[in-house]
């Protein structure tokens, strides 16, 4: 492709070998005539005729890596300074920013894909994975052909790819979104999260949908947000790129996500302020599932039944409802689709006994941990018992507030493992306790997750519910640098299969 074409839509300068703006009209346009036969974030990649972007990370710089990618061939540089470069052929493409530029050259690369498709973008603290699944449930039971992008993978039609992050790098979401395209694919729906929306990974898409679900404090931190104010400004950029702004108008915090939108806006919630709003609430318990019903009001009308629980539950689904009406889906579509919607790792039933309810979930810290307890009380029950773990190299305070938590609200909880990272478990397992120690909850320590998990199972009383928390759709425990296998549902499977082999 013409290095003119891939440059479309951004301010530029192009950079003389002694690091000066070029102003030679001919030289300039000279340069950008020439052809480029791939683009590369990593150097390592770099081939002969690709462009290669020098990006600043939060640990290492790409400028820095510029030399090697000219000695492997890259023929442009996109830089934010110019960079010392002995060969005087490769051409420097001098840009505000790295992370802009690299997005919006990914998308004139692969020929602008969203523009081929509804794009659907959710953003929030809590409920994106499920709204999303919950999203494509509905509108595939309608007819459409629909792709996911998220927390869990990219998919669409037999097409599953796990995912490293909740929003792919710009390249890699670009070249997703072709697929998805080049496959007939006519809607995505996808998780858009506050970084990706700082690093601009979805710079230059313009979404015909934006949802808010909700904010809380979280991801603030070295190499992630300063503070919860400027975790909010980067949640609301979405309200900057779409067309529509669908956004829970029962949050706090909405008018200070919203500050700054540039789409019209419609809200959903509990209150009857809202344009779409949730009315008649009821509790549903079957044998292996805990559930609920309500009717909505508003926008439109219809009688919605969730196989998960608690208020969240609603909101997730109403927010599923107010995207879905857009597509102008029957209710009737929307009634079953809902009712037969079940995301992995989100308040996942897993069948162990007819005595008590066991669930795995995601709730990975405190805010997620109480909404997920705190639905769960609603029920009938005996115990509510809790087992989780927190992931090293994070805030210490994740875990003090996850024990106290756990320690309020469960009538036993079972302190364990989840991604030590290049921590110590029994150390990350002391913090968890400091918080624990705040209140006067029963626990016991099983650093092991298959024992603890066994230990769940084994003590099971009647009537308990049994929440293992903090994994949920993840299949691997990451120590010192590796990804172990662990998935829960084999280590489930395979207690059980002992159990039975003891039993013999």
């Amino acid at each position: 492709m013409i290095l003119k074409s891939l440059l479309e839509g951004l301010e530029y300068d192009l950079v003389a070998e002694d690091g000066s703006v070029i102003s030679d009209p001919g030289l300039v346009t000279a340069k950008e005539s020439m052809e480029v036969t791939g683009i590369q974030n990593d150097s390592r990649k770099v081939k002969p005729g690709d462009l290669f972007f020098c990006i600043t990370g939060a640990t290492s710089d790409g400028h820095a890596y510029a030399g090697k990618a000219a000695d492997a061939g890259a023929d442009v540089l996109v830089v934010e300074h110019a960079v010392s470069i002995q060969n005087p052929n490769v051409v420097q493409v001098l840009v505000g920013s790295s992370r802009h530029a690299m997005a919006v050259i990914s998308a004139n690369w692969y020929g602008n894909p969203a523009r081929r498709m509804k794009m659907i973008g959710v953003t929030g603290t809590k409920g994106k994975t499920t709204t999303t699944y919950l999203v494509k449930s509905i509108l595939t039971a309608a007819g459409l052909d629909v792709g996911l992008v998220g927390t869990i993978e990219s998919t669409y039609h037999d097409v599953h790819v796990p995912s490293a992050n909740t929003t792919p790098e710009s390249i890699v979401l670009q070249k997703t979104l072709k697929d998805m395209a080049d496959a007939g694919v006519q809607a995505v729906v996808m998780e858009v999260s506050s970084q990706a929306l700082m690093l601009e990974r979805v710079g230059g898409i313009i979404y015909d949908i934006g949802v808010f679900t909700n904010i809380s404090p979280d991801h603030i931190g070295p190499n992630e947000h300063a503070s919860f104010e400027d975790y909010m400004h980067c949640k609301g950029l979405l309200f900057q790129q779409c067309r529509v702004g669908i956004v829970n108008g029962d949050d706090p915090h909405v008018t200070d996500v919203l500050q700054g939108h540039t789409c019209s806006v419609e809200t959903f919630g509990l209150a009857n302020t809202n344009d779409l709003y949730a009315d008649n609430f009821s509790l549903i318990e079957k044998p292996g599932e805990l559930g609920i019903s309500f009717d909505t009001e508003g926008l439109l009308k219809l009688h919605a039944e969730v196989p998960t629980p608690g208020r969240f539950s609603v909101y997730n689904a109403l927010c599923a409802i107010a995207i879905c009406r857009h597509f102008n889906v029957p209710k009737e579509d929307i009634e079953y689709a809902l009712g037969k919607a079940h995301v992995k790792g989100r308040i996942e039933l897993v069948k162990v006994s007819d005595a008590f309810t066991l669930m795995i979930d995601y709730a990975h810290n405190a805010v997620a941990l109480e909404s997920l307890l705190a639905a769960l009380k609603e029920y009938r029950h005996n115990r509510l018992v809790v087992l989780f773990g927190c992931g090293g190299n994070r805030s210490k305070l994740r875990r003090y507030e996850m024990g106290e938590v756990s320690g309020r609200m469960a009538d036993f909880t079972i302190i364990t493992s989840d991604n030590p990272r290049f921590e110590e478990p029994l150390d990350i397992i002391k913090d968890i306790e400091t918080g624990m120690k705040k209140t006067d909850g029963k626990y016991v320590v099983i650093p092991d997750r298959k024992e603890a998990i066994a230990y769940a199972i084994h003590n099971g009383e009647p009537g308990d519910i049994i929440v293992l928390a903090g994994k949920g759709h993840e299949d691997y425990q990451e120590i010192r640098g590796v990804k172990y296998p662990m998935d829960e549902r084999v280590i489930i499977r395979e207690i059980l299969e002992e159990d039975k082999k003891k039993a013999e």
